[in-house]
């Protein structure tokens, strides 16, 4: 939380239980991916409560060629949810929706600022 100081017991309550949501969307795309997963790629999870940033990413060889990518890639941000990158089947929103958050909490950080009105989500 090194880029957003609360001090407010509520919004600290609510950026907590933003923490524990995005954990558990990350490890059950991690889970479904691991049993799916059938090319030589390593998934891998790197979750920072302390700056809020969560990411999940893939590495590993395709044929002579190195690969990394990222999959997954969510931010806490000024008491909103900031998805960045995301490449999973149904969208890590729609598993924030499904299990609570507001779209005014969501924003799809992916999208241009000035395309990001229309979407059904907060602007930032």
């Amino acid at each position: 939380m090194a880029h957003d100081i609360i001090r407010d017991p509520v919004k600290m309550d609510k950026y907590h239980h933003y923490q524990k949501l995005i954990r558990d969307c990350f490890v059950a795309h991690y889970q479904r991916l691991t049993s799916a997963w059938l090319l030589n790629l390593d998934i891998n999870m790197a979750l920072d409560d302390e700056q809020g940033q969560y990411v999940m990413f893939k590495t590993g060889w395709q044929g002579k060629e190195y690969v990394r990518y990222f999959s997954l890639h969510v931010a806490l941000r000024h008491g909103k949810i900031y998805i960045e990158e995301d490449w999973t089947e149904e969208g890590i929103a729609t598993d924030l929706l499904r299990l609570g958050v507001p779209r005014e909490d969501i924003v799809l950080a992916f999208q241009p600022p000035q395309m990001r009105p229309y979407t059904e989500f907060a602007v930032a």
